[in-house]
C-alpha cells in the first residue's frame, strides 16, 4: 500500500448537543483518496460524528466540542475558520434527497454560482461534467431545464452527489446515500461510488447499514457504539478486510456476526 496520508485527523473528540454528550474520545485519521465506512447500531452517534468533519451539526444544534478535527493540520473548530468554504471542500450528501426546487441544471449550477461569476459556456461544461461524474448524463440530459424534483428518487440522489461534485471538493460525507432506495436505484448509487474511488482525487466517508456494500466498496472501516451510558464511541478502526475477518474487539465481531452471519466471518 502506498504511504498513507491523513486528509483528516480527529483527536480525542467528543461533542454535545445541547450540553448533552453525544460522542466521547473519538479519535482516528481518515485517509486521502480512500473510502472510509462508518458502521455501527443505530443512535451511536455516526450521523453526528461525520456532520462534525465539516461543522453542519451546528445548523442542527447548538454544539460544543472537545478536543480536534484537523483538515489537512488545521483545526476546523478555530474562531477564523470560513465555514462556507470548508463546506465546499468538505461536502455533504443527506440520505434523503435535498433538492431545490428548480431545475436540473441550476441545482448542479447552484454551488458553482455562489463561488463567483462564470461565463455561460464554462458553466454548461462544469454542469455537463459534474452530472456525468455522476453516471447520470444519458438519463437527464433532454431533462436539464426541467424540475430535478420530477427525477426518481435514485436520479435525485444522483443528482445531490452531482451537485457535490461541480464545486470540486476534497471530500465528500455520505450519510446512507441508499437510504430508502429500491435495489435497482441503490445498486446504481453503489456502483456510482465504485467509479468515484477510482478518482484519485477524491476522499469518502460513507454511513452505511448494509455490511455487504461497505465490504465492497471500502478501503478502511470504523466501528461505533455506546457505552453503558449511552454515549457513542468509536470501538475500532482499521482496514475494512481486517474488521470484517479479524476484528479485535469482541464488539465489533459481535455486530458483525449479527449482520453477516457467522458464514460470513472468519476469526483468524
Amino acid at each position: 500500500m502506498n504511504k498513507l496520508i491523513p486528509a483528516i485527523k480527529v483527536k480525542n473528540l467528543s461533542l454535545y448537543y445541547n450540553t448533552q454528550k453525544i460522542l466521547e474520545g473519538v479519535s482516528m485519521d481518515i485517509y486521502q483518496d480512500k473510502v472510509t465506512a462508518i458502521i455501527g447500531p443505530s443512535g451511536c452517534g455516526k450521523s453526528t460524528f461525520i456532520k462534525s468533519l465539516n461543522r453542519m451539526n451546528e445548523l442542527e444544534a447548538d454544539v460544543q466540542v472537545e478536543g480536534k478535527v484537523e483538515f489537512y493540520n488545521q483545526n476546523i473548530y478555530e474562531r477564523r475558520v470560513n465555514l462556507n468554504r470548508l463546506r465546499r471542500q468538505v461536502s455533504m450528501v443527506l440520505p434523503k434527497p435535498n433538492l431545490f426546487p428548480m431545475s436540473v441544471y441550476d441545482n448542479v449550477a447552484y454551488g458553482v454560482k455562489i463561488l463567483g461569476w462564470r461565463p455561460k459556456v464554462e458553466l454548461d461544461q462544469i454542469v455537463e461534467s459534474a452530472i456525468k461524474d455522476a453516471d447520470l448524463w444519458d438519463e437527464v440530459k433532454n431533462k436539464l431545464h426541467k424540475s430535478a424534483l420530477e427525477l426518481s428518487g435514485g436520479q435525485q440522489q444522483r443528482l445531490c452527489i452531482a451537485r457535490a461534485l461541480a464545486v470540486k471538493p476534497k471530500i465528500i460525507l455520505m450519510d446512507e446515500p441508499c437510504f430508502g432506495l429500491d435495489p435497482i436505484a441503490a445498486t446504481k448509487v453503489e456502483g456510482l461510488i465504485q467509479s468515484l474511488r477510482l478518482r484519485s482525487e477524491l476522499t469518502m466517508v460513507i454511513i452505511s447499514h448494509n455490511l455487504q456494500q461497505v465490504t465492497r466498496i471500502s478501503d478502511f472501516t470504523a466501528f461505533f457504539s455506546t457505552n453503558e451510558h449511552r454515549i457513542g464511541q468509536m470501538v475500532e478502526f482499521g482496514l475494512t478486510k481486517k474488521i470484517f475477518t479479524n476484528a479485535l474487539d469482541v464488539r465489533t465481531r459481535e455486530y458483525v456476526l449479527s449482520r453477516l452471519g457467522s458464514s460470513k466471518y472468519e476469526n483468524r
